[in-house]
């Protein structure tokens, strides 16, 4: 049945524009695409559609929250490539299981100019959402669970962006499947306020400058928030929970700004910066790794101020043979590991902290010498560099450690007993 609707146009004029209510029967979707006009609006018959669709004009298809549309496991279950498509309230199912086409529940193709995928439920397909050159997409409020019939790194992402300048991804949540966000090769891009589970990376960044990635939660995935090859991006507000290898990852990243992200439990490093230079590190929360910060393969430059550092193993892990300052204007980190004293009361150590000492240093290069741990003779090695810093080879020295940890924001969003 059609039911007409006046929708009015920002220059003054009108359309006559359409509801349609489709039934569930085979093909009736693609029969009613053919009538429907642009603007029309297919609302969905509550039941099982087995069709494979092409979207290609500015049309909305409406699932209500009671339609699934399965691809019965060939290609992508639904195309756009029309401009001003809206796809809401649908569970699609049955992807095909082709790497090289892409294989997707959505795919959004480069024509596909501003799409709108709004709270459906995508489920089992290689690929949830690819977002394939369309500019300024939204996916929000979507649930993507991806494939867990493979081994986890042939398996597709939940949302996988390519060279869609101003694609926002938002408030979904994302769990199984490879990577939650693969990003290549884009720019001016927003993830914000998802959740990610069960994931090899939760959110992975190759070569996507100017963009950001804010206000996420990752629980349980391999790794957390990795930005490779990209300058400028702001990874701001995250979370981390439990991740078993690293919770921010900086892989010849630059120029970026890591602030207010809590990682807590990371096995392996809370960060993890790799040839990564001119970042600023402010204001997060690194608790409970194995190492909280670790920096190699040149990485210099870097700001790092205002961060907690809190029961980590190894505190930082950098190998210098200079001296690098981690406190700027009177104000330099917390670290739950420094017994400091504060005279004056005014919230900052009255003694300089040092992460490292040489001992350190040779442990990181020779392993085997941690059998000498607890000997006498490193003992003495380590009281003497702590009498008379001098002896100290270089590495990291913060002048003004904090005596208490500020907390992030993001912190709310954290699991806490009680």
């Amino acid at each position: 049945m059609r039911w007409l609707l006046l929708i009015p146009l920002l220059f003054g004029s009108s359309l006559w524009a359409a509801e349609w209510d489709v039934p569930n029967r085979a093909g009736a979707i693609t029969e009613t695409l053919a009538q429907a006009e642009e603007g029309d609006t297919l609302r969905l018959s509550p039941g099982v559609y087995t069709e494979r669709l092409v979207l290609d004009r500015p049309i909305t298809i409406d699932g209500l929250g009671q339609a699934t549309i399965d691809g019965q496991g060939k290609g992508s279950v639904i195309t756009v490539t029309g401009q001003g498509v809206t796809v809401r309230g649908l569970t699609v199912v049955g992807s095909g299981s082709d790497h090289e086409d892409i294989d997707s529940g959505i795919k959004l193709t480069k024509t596909a100019i501003a799409p709108r995928i709004l709270d459906n439920v995508l489920i089992g397909n290689l690929y949830g959402v690819d977002i394939h050159g369309a500019r300024d997409s939204l996916v929000k409020g979507n649930r993507i669970e991806g494939r867990q019939d493979r081994h986890m790194n042939i398996r597709g992402n939940g949302v996988y962006v390519w060279n869609a300048p101003g694609a926002v991804v938002e408030d979904n949540d994302i769990q199984y499947g490879r990577d939650g966000i693969f990003v290549n090769s884009s720019r001016k891009n927003t993830f914000r306020n998802n959740l990610f589970r069960d994931l090899r990376f939760a959110v992975h960044y190759m070569y996507a400058d100017d963009s950001e990635v804010s206000d996420n939660v990752s629980i349980g995935n391999d790794l957390g928030y990795a930005v490779m090859f990209t300058t400028n991006v702001k990874v701001v507000n995250n979370v981390s929970i439990g991740d078993r290898e690293h919770g921010v990852m900086l892989n010849y990243a630059n120029e970026s700004v890591i602030s207010g992200n809590v990682v807590k439990g990371a096995k392996e490093k809370c960060t993890f910066l790799y040839n990564a230079n001119k970042n600023e590190f402010t204001n997060n929360w690194f608790e409970g790794c194995g190492i909280g910060i670790h920096f190699t393969a040149g990485s210099e430059g870097n700001r790092i101020v205002g961060n907690a550092f809190v029961g980590n193993r190894t505190q930082v892990k950098y190998v210098s043979t200079k001296w690098v300052e981690w406190s700027e204007d009177g104000r330099g980190n917390y670290w739950s590991d420094f017994a400091a004293y504060d005279v004056d009361g005014d919230g900052i150590a009255d003694a300089p902290y040092r992460p490292n000492d040489s001992m350190d240093h040779v442990l990181w290069t020779q392993p085997a010498a941690k059998m000498l741990l607890g000997s006498p003779a490193v003992q003495l090695v380590r009281w003497s560099q702590s009498a008379f810093p001098a002896l100290l080879p270089g590495g990291v020295v913060d002048s003004n450690p904090m005596m208490k940890a500020p907390k992030p924001p993001a912190m709310q969003k954290v699991p806490h007993d009680g």
